[in-house]
């Protein structure tokens, strides 16, 4: 679920026509402006006009009540209205409306899927169909983005704006994101290790398969030259002549004297 911390431009704008105003306001005139802040459309992040100055000691006047009211729409819920509602001054229409679009977005940054029954006893609202109305007007307003799903009875959230952040969460959320940011260290160095491992694998790959073809290559020219020096050697052999074996002639040894013949007496 994606989630805005800022304004955007146009709420921006409409806000800091209200943060020049409250500059040069003070006491009565200074409710005014927070009356109709309140109810002005568009407008849902009201911290940078609560640290005013001139916002800020209406807290301690007789004016207290809407400087919380003030507080109230920038941390709170409708609950909290409904739980100390004799602390604040009595609300318009409008303004019940806008706390419960602040509250629905309250809720939906907690939870992607919202069941009607929840929201039903954090609004304090009894009716099925008005409360999908609002929701609907949420909706339009774009501080919560999502859809209404009518069969299991729930709001299901894609995304809601942020809202004020108290200064006493400050610390809180510092030390999450801290963690948050010592986890990602922690997987970046993981992955970085791997990394140097896998490079490491594959230069001894590398070097392997080097050797190999090295190995592979020194073969084959053993062998080749091994063919060559056979090839020679038959070649010599086919150009030497070949000599016939002499036959041994017989030795014939005569009497001495064979011409000779005996005379016959």
């Amino acid at each position: 679920m994606s989630e805005k911390n800022l304004p955007t431009v146009n709420q921006q704008a409409l806000l800091e026509q209200y943060l020049l105003l409250a500059k040069s306001v003070k006491g009565a005139a200074a409710v005014e402006l927070i009356k109709q802040v309140l109810v002005a459309p568009g407008i849902y992040v009201f911290g940078e006009l609560l640290d005013m100055p001139n916002i800020q000691e209406l807290s301690s006047t007789q004016y207290s009540p809407y400087y919380q009211l003030l507080h109230l729409f920038a941390f709170g819920s409708f609950s909290n209205y409904m739980e100390n509602k004799s602390q604040y001054p009595e609300l318009t229409p409008a303004m019940v409306n806008k706390l419960r679009h602040l509250t629905i977005v309250s809720l939906a940054t907690k939870e992607k899927c919202i069941p009607y029954s929840k929201l039903l006893k954090e609004l304090d609202m009894k009716n099925l169909r008005e409360l999908e109305d609002l929701i609907i007007d949420v909706i339009y307003a774009d501080i919560v983005r999502g859809k209404l799903d009518q069969r299991n009875g729930r709001l299901e959230v894609d995304y809601t704006l942020g809202r004020d952040i108290k200064p006493a969460d400050v610390d809180i959320i510092v030390h999450v994101l801290q963690e948050w940011s010592d986890s990602c260290e922690t997987v970046l160095n993981n992955i970085e290790n791997q990394i140097i491992k896998a490079n490491t694998i594959k230069d001894n790959q590398l070097k392997l398969k080097q050797h190999i073809e090295n190995e592979v290559s020194n073969i084959k020219k053993t062998l080749k030259a091994q063919a060559q020096d056979s090839d020679s050697v038959e070649e010599m052999r086919d150009v030497l002549p070949q000599e016939k074996p002499s036959k041994k002639k017989p030795s014939s040894k005569g009497i001495k004297g064979s011409s000779k013949f005996w005379s016959k007496s």
